[in-house]
């Protein structure tokens, strides 16, 4: 009987995901960073470097068709909780305006440096055949993401959800992904249409024909049937499969037309009702499987494609540059954003680094520029560094910046 490379790869993977996501727990992280971490560990910067035959044994390139089919399911079941999650918490329509302000800005400051660094970036470190702008636009746009899951861990751990610090967050993130993954799909469009404008016509098109499909069609038609069939939020075996087939469907329709299918996957729960049960129920159902199965083989399979040539030389310089402008951007564009709205010095700070913590979204962003071809391992493995350091940061940030008395009913000021 022959032997399965796949289930020996999953024991490794998960062990290794569990184990430095309960480290990075006991140490007051969250454990999605330990998880994260697993793939660098698991990639040829370390495992390969310290076994490079064991490496090459285990995760030899011709075993891996099991690895990203279930990478490829995992991601889409994360994108459609994702998009079912996103949503204005409670209480905060008084503070839109104030989200909006810190959410606008803190994915335009790092965009606009995102974009001016790239342009010196392209020449050595774009892929051959790459056009500027695709690249370039993607650059700014990987600066510009926030982590939504990771950073409503961070606060729920922390018991602040409910604070002005917490809403305002929130809030501010669910916006900046909304301006970040649009300019996102924009770039996927443009490397898709390979300088074929009618190509990029009818991408568009076809992109547009289905948001209309979902949210005029599925939209009214999920809502009937959850509310016939599932008035406790908790559909049953034959509904919840029926979403499950949407699911899948509409991120098969988007990689059909040449875009990735996490954007199908997010579209489709974007339109389900915005009902707290029914939340619960997904996730109990579904995260759970996704996040510690299915998650930990997509931070592997992100850890394979790293290079440790992005450590040497001009690489180094690259990286520092990239984490220079990442941070600050962001930190700068949140808390100037909620300055502008009239928040304390503080608290716009606590809002800012909160908004820095990229987390899980980030590898996301930098799969899909990878699967598109618009960067290769380098600059792949410097936005991964750049994901784990900028989330690492969020949690000891928020503790600084409410360390004094003042700044502690600064930021656990509930809102009003």
């Amino acid at each position: 009987m022959s032997h399965s490379p796949l289930l020996l790869q999953l024991v490794i993977i998960i062990g290794t995901a569990r184990l430095l996501g309960l480290a990075l727990r006991y140490l007051g992280q969250p454990a999605v960073i330990g998880e994260m971490a697993a793939g660098i560990v698991l990639g040829p910067i370390v495992f390969g470097a310290l076994a490079p035959e064991w490496h090459a044994h285990v995760f030899d390139p011709a075993s891996r068709a099991g690895l990203d089919a279930l990478s490829q399911l995992g991601l889409v079941l994360f994108m459609f909780i994702v998009g079912a999650e996103l949503r204005l918490p409670t209480g905060v329509r008084s503070q839109l305006v104030s989200a909006s302000w810190i959410g606008l800005l803190s994915v335009l400051l790092p965009m606009g440096l995102g974009l001016a660094l790239a342009f010196p970036l392209y020449p050595r470190l774009a892929p051959q055949g790459v056009a500027q702008w695709p690249f370039v636009l993607f650059m700014a746009s990987a600066m510009s993401i926030t982590a939504f899951p990771v950073l409503a861990r961070i606060l729920k751990d922390r018991g602040i959800t409910q604070t002005t610090v917490g809403r305002l967050a929130l809030t501010s993130a669910a916006v900046a992904d909304v301006v970040a993954w649009a300019l996102l799909a924009f770039v996927v469009v443009i490397a898709g249409a390979q300088r074929d404008w009618s190509h990029f016509e009818r991408l568009l098109i076809g992109v547009a024909l289905l948001a209309a499909l979902i949210f005029g069609l599925f939209r009214p038609l999920i809502a009937r049937l959850l509310t016939r069939y599932a008035s406790d939020g908790r559909p049953a075996g034959a509904l919840l499969a029926a979403l499950l087939i949407g699911t899948l469907g509409c991120a098969y329709a988007t990689s059909f037309l040449g875009v990735h299918p996490v954007f199908g996957a997010f579209l489709f729960g974007a339109c389900l009702p915005r009902d707290d049960r029914l939340l619960h129920s997904l996730v109990e159902r579904l995260e759970h499987v996704a996040i510690l199965l299915l998650m930990p083989v997509f931070f592997a399979l992100a850890g394979l494609s790293t290079t440790p040539e992005a450590f040497v030389g001009a690489g180094l310089g690259a990286l520092l540059l990239i984490l220079a402008v990442a941070i600050f951007g962001k930190i700068a564009g949140g808390a100037l954003g909620a300055r502008l709205s009239g928040q304390p010095w503080r608290t716009s700070l606590a809002v800012g680094s909160l908004m820095n913590a990229r987390g899980l979204m980030e590898l996301i962003v930098m799969k899909v520029g990878l699967d598109i071809g618009v960067i290769g391992p380098e600059i792949f493995t410097m936005l991964m560094v750049m994901a784990l350091i900028t989330t690492v940061m969020a949690t000891p940030l928020l503790s600084f910046f409410s360390r004094s008395g003042s700044a502690s009913s600064e930021v656990s000021q509930t809102s009003q």
